[in-house]
């Protein structure tokens, strides 16, 4: 990435991770001992990257902002006994409809926010920002549920 492309990036995540209602994130465990905001950021700058390193003409700050607020449903969904059962299938309007509350949208956004969990949500992204955090939220999930196993074994002693 170029120090110019490093730059924007810093500010429009230092801008929204500033903010009370990004924090909250952190009392939310994601994958494993990751929490949904670091989950959510590791989002934004690998998605961010991945478009910077392959030259994608993308609305940068949309992608940026809608994967920073992917996941922002806003509560323990390792809790069975609350209901959150088929969180996979249905935190993806959950989060839309939180992000809504506190935030104002683009369409890009939002549809970031609905489709990231694609396939398992049937309707597919409709534009290429939504696409890249689909995929690089995958690629992040697989790397902090791997990560957490090998905590998990190598913490057990094997």
């Amino acid at each position: 990435m170029t120090e110019k492309e490093e730059q924007y990036l810093e500010q429009e995540l230092s801008e929204l991770l500033s903010l009370d209602s990004i924090q909250i994130m952190n009392k939310f465990v994601q994958h494993g001992h990751v929490s949904c905001l670091t989950h959510c950021t590791s989002v934004a700058v690998y998605s961010y990257i991945f478009t910077c390193k392959l030259g994608l003409k993308v609305n940068r700050r949309a992608l940026i902002r809608g994967a920073l607020l992917h996941d922002y449903f806003l509560y323990d969904w390792h809790d069975k006994d609350r209901g959150f059962r088929w969180h996979g299938f249905k935190h993806p309007n959950l989060a839309l409809c939180n992000a809504r509350k506190a935030f104002e949208l683009s369409f890009k956004e939002a549809d970031i926010i609905k489709k990231h969990m694609w396939p398992m949500t049937i309707i597919p992204p409709v534009c290429k920002e939504s696409f890249i955090v689909c995929l690089i939220d995958k690629y992040c999930s697989t790397r902090e549920v791997i990560s957490g196993i090998k905590c998990k074994l190598l913490g057990a002693g094997v």
